[in-house]
Order: structure tokens, then C-alpha cells, then sequence
């Protein structure tokens, strides 16, 4: 599942679930174990939206023998989070206007 659209690709990320393992991959790259231990979320769960993520190419993963180890995507995805966090940290707080 590519994302065709900007709406699409920003369904993908703004999902909680999905937004929270964003958050853990933020630190560095994650196994499934890792990542469910991180978001305190069950690992079928986890591994499900890892699916989705990944087909939106917002995650890699890597094998590393028996495990699947996931990153976020450092070319596209790393670059915008820290822009959004500029963002944010410039023109959000306190005046979003969200309960």
C-alpha cells in the first residue's frame, strides 16, 4: 500500500497507535519487542500498524537474523519531524485551539 495522497499520508501518521511507535523509532531502531515495550501496546497490535507504516515507506525494516529490526524513513520522515518540532515549538504551543 503506497500513499497516493497527501491526505493518505497524513491519515497514516496521525493515527495513535501508529504516532506512538513514530515516537519510540525517534530514539533509534526498535525491534517489535521493543517497540511494544516502548508504546505499552500489545505486539499484534504493534505489528499491524508497522504493516501500514511501512507500506507508506514512513518505517524501514531491516532483518537481522531471526528479528525484524524497524527505523524511521531518514531521508523524508526524520527531516519533516524535526520540522513539524520547530513548528510546534514556534507556533503551536498554547495556541492550537484543540481540547
Amino acid at each position: 500500500m503506497k500513499c497516493k495522497s497527501y491526505y493518505h499520508f497524513f491519515e497514516v501518521i496521525a493515527n495513535k497507535t501508529r504516532f506512538k511507535i513514530i515516537e519510540s523509532l525517534m530514539c533509534g531502531p526498535l525491534n517489535v519487542g521493543q517497540i511494544c515495550l516502548a508504546t505499552k501496546e500489545e505486539q499484534s497490535k504493534i505489528s499491524h500498524n508497522l504493516k501500514v507504516l511501512s507500506g507508506c515507506n514512513v518505517v524501514d525494516v531491516k532483518k537481522d537474523g531471526k528479528l525484524r529490526i524497524y527505523s524511521l524513513n531518514k531521508e523524508t520522515v526524520e527531516p519533516m519531524l524535526r520540522l513539524v518540532e520547530k513548528h510546534v515549538q514556534t507556533y503551536c504551543e498554547g495556541n492550537c485551539g484543540l481540547k
